[in-house]
């Protein structure tokens, strides 16, 4: 939502996300604690989660925050299972998207951890432009690995590499979890990846050859980053890639008249 050009009224975002929490996805990227100016489609974000139903769902919900200001508004509520923080390995788009240098978000990395663990929640830590950046930045698959190896050091257990604006191509992605997956067998690593209606198949593909279980998705494919650049990819669509795991007897729990319901719903907000 956070990228959409209209801002969406809090009682729809409610009603979508109390939506989606009966579909069966395992975690919710509900809203964001950060800077109202910088995005004010996320302003809303405490109003909306207390009026999310968590009762009857097997869902977490996920919060993203891009500083350690942030990390500490959301650690209070009981509500909210992880904490997602954009860590990029392009330094120019690490100061876009928190106004903060690569080296001073190794800082917010460790303070947030701290926080999450005094307050029995888990940190996610998203590798953002993590197959390579339209800025010019160095990019190789070294320094992906390397920035991986960092956040295992700093006892991150929930990595997921970032295809930001959808440059990545199956054969880096399975590289990337082929290397990474093996190495560190107590560490989560997933994907979020975003990509044209062209090239999901063969990206998601290349992600579940490499032993990979964690996807971010979002329905219809709506939303992006809106300090990645001017032309957002939308993310990977999570209706397309349910059937394509449903088809390969590898995706199980998913309520299909509650998806059906949230595609509605979807479908009135993202016009």
């Amino acid at each position: 939502m956070q990228g959409w050009k209209h801002l969406i009224p809090t009682d729809q975002k409610i009603k979508y996300i109390n939506a989606l929490l009966k579909v069966g996805f395992d975690t919710i990227d509900f809203g964001s604690f950060v800077s109202a100016k910088a995005v004010p489609q996320m302003a809303d974000t405490k109003e909306v989660l207390e009026s999310i139903k968590l009762q009857d769902s097997s869902s977490r919900l996920l919060a993203i925050i891009a500083n350690t200001r942030g990390a500490e508004e959301a650690v209070v509520f009981d509500k909210i299972s992880y904490l997602g923080f954009p860590f990029s390995i392009s330094p120019t788009f690490q100061i876009r998207n928190t106004n903060s240098t690569i080296d001073e978000s190794l800082i917010r990395v460790e303070e947030i951890q701290e926080l999450c663990l005094k307050n029995n929640k888990q940190l996610v830590i998203y590798l953002s432009m993590g197959f390579g950046n339209p800025y010019g930045d160095a990019y190789n698959e070294e320094i992906l690995l390397h920035w991986a190896d960092e956040m295992v050091a700093r006892n991150i257990n929930t990595i997921s590499l970032a295809d930001t604006v959808g440059v990545a191509t199956a054969q880096q992605i399975g590289f990337a979890l082929k290397t990474l997956i093996p190495k560190y067998p107590s560490t989560t690593f997933g994907v979020h990846l975003h990509s044209t209606k062209n090239n999901w198949k063969e990206k998601l593909q290349a992600a579940l050859d490499a032993g990979c279980t964690r996807f971010d998705g979002a329905l219809k494919g709506i939303g992006g980053c809106p300090f990645a650049q001017d032309d957002l990819i939308g993310n990977m669509d999570s209706e397309l890639m349910i059937g394509y795991l449903a088809e390969q007897n590898l995706l199980k729990g998913i309520d299909t008249i509650a998806l059906q319901e949230s595609l509605l719903i979807a479908g009135e907000i993202f016009k």
